[in-house]
């Protein structure tokens, strides 16, 4: 497991959220796709709250104690129980960034870590390097998410006129 690269990459993608989301009209903020889609508000929220109850706690719990059961966590239901969508864009966006600080901190201060230490949970067996690996990989899929966002509101607000010219969204 090379550390630096995720500590680089965690880092770099700040400059990506903060590309995609600073400076929304709070009407693009809260705005979805559908009713039973996550709106760029959401979106932040929840990678503001995966950041401090999710990724960093459970691989700082794998590494101190593998045996320790984790404190649940329910992430599609928090957006509506802690009204994500209600919140300010560039607040939310701030709470999101001084958490991910606090993660970097953390993960540059460990010291030859274990990564195979595993927990049991209800996912399964996971290790301390399958949660690192995945928490980069959770930042991409919302980059993703975030950039389709952008793409599929273009479309919404440029009717009647088509996007479709500029090619159609589909996986590469």
């Amino acid at each position: 497991m090379n550390l630096d690269y995720f500590i680089d990459r965690l880092a770099k993608n700040r400059s990506v959220f903060e590309s995609l989301v600073r400076g929304l009209s709070l009407e693009q903020a809260r705005w979805k796709p559908s009713p039973d889609k996550w709106s760029m508000l959401e979106v932040i929220n929840h990678l503001y709250d995966e950041e401090r109850e999710d990724f960093r706690q459970r691989i700082e719990l794998v590494l101190a104690d593998p045996k320790q059961r984790w404190p649940p966590i329910d992430p599609r239901n928090w957006v509506i129980t802690r009204a994500y969508n209600e919140r300010d864009v560039d607040i939310s966006l701030d709470n999101f960034f001084a958490e991910r600080e606090k993660s970097l901190a953390w993960l540059r201060e460990l010291s030859s870590p274990n990564w195979q230490n595993s927990n049991e949970g209800p996912n399964g067996t996971l290790t301390a390097g399958d949660l690192l690996a995945s928490w980069l990989a959770h930042d991409f899929l919302h980059i993703r998410q975030l950039a389709r966002l952008h793409w599929q509101y273009v479309g919404a607000i440029a009717e009647p006129f088509q996007t479709a010219y500029g090619g159609p969204w589909k996986e590469s």
